[in-house]
This record gives structure tokens, C-alpha cells and sequence, in this order.
């Protein structure tokens, strides 16, 4: 698990995992998987899952280059469009076992309840700035907050 991603790249397989799921995938929930992902990947690596960062936005952790990738469904699921080239095999197996568990452990809340969730954790607490914008989650933040909980599983 030694490979860093892009965060689009590990946003398309969330969104083709609950394609084959037929299970609800907005924007909001996608970030919230995002960042419980990148966390947990922190926590048990040391390294991060993907290379861009994640924000503190008002309604909780945001990868800005993947939220605006998928502003337009807006609260609706997203959907990868056929022409889109995404393949399973561009995960690796370890970070693909760390997605299911991700998803397995997270997938089932809604996504105003993921986003209540990291309202409450540490990481997003100290970084949110109400009247302040693009304000950087640190890596080390999530590495410390989700080195003190439990895996996913």
C-alpha cells in the first residue's frame, strides 16, 4: 500500500462500487468516504492514500479538486459516465481491501450523517474557521486523531 493515489482515482472507485452496489452516492457522502479513507489509510501506513488535500468546509472535510469534478449532480448520486476509462486493477489490492472496509464500515450512513460525524472528530474541529476559506485539514491531524480510534471494521 506504498502507492499514492489520486484522490479522483479512489473517488471513481467509490462511485463504481456503489454503482455495482446500486447503493446512494452524492457529493457530500463521497467526501465524507474520502476523508475516512485517507484517515484510516494515515493511521495504519503512515503515508497518505492520496495526494491531494482535504479542506475544512462548512459542512465538514472536502477534497476541493473531486467536489468540483462532481458539483453538478448536486445532491443527486453520482454517476461515472460511460466513456470514462476507470478500472478496477487501478487500486491496488491492499488499498482496494482498505476501500471495502471503508465502505462496509461508513457506506451505510447517510450522507448528512457522515457529514455530522466529522463534525464531531477532532480534525475538522480545529480547522474549521467559519469566516475562513481553504483552510488544509493537516495530514498529521488525521494521522493523530485516527491513530486514537478503533479500524474500521
Amino acid at each position: 500500500m506504498s502507492a499514492s493515489y489520486q484522490a479522483m482515482t479512489v473517488a471513481k472507485w467509490f462511485i463504481a462500487w456503489a454503482e455495482a452496489e446500486d447503493a446512494d452516492l452524492s457529493n457530500l457522502k463521497l467526501q465524507k468516504l474520502l476523508y475516512y479513507a485517507q484517515g484510516h489509510h494515515l493511521a495504519r501506513t503512515g503515508k497518505p492514500l492520496f495526494r491531494e488535500t482535504i479542506e475544512a468546509w462548512s459542512h465538514g472535510p472536502v477534497v476541493p479538486e473531486v467536489y468540483r469534478a462532481f458539483k453538478d449532480f448536486g445532491s443527486s448520486d453520482i454517476r461515472l459516465p460511460d466513456s470514462d476509462t476507470f478500472m478496477w486493477d487501478q487500486i491496488d489490492a491492499e488499498a482496494t481491501d482498505l476501500l471495502i472496509l471503508i465502505w462496509n464500515t461508513y457506506g451505510e450512513f447517510a450522507a448528512w450523517r457522515l457529514r455530522n460525524m466529522a463534525h464531531d472528530e477532532a480534525p475538522w474541529k480545529a480547522n474549521f474557521k467559519p469566516r475562513e476559506k481553504n483552510l488544509e485539514i493537516p495530514q498529521q491531524d488525521m494521522l493523530n486523531f485516527f491513530q486514537q480510534i478503533s479500524e474500521p471494521v
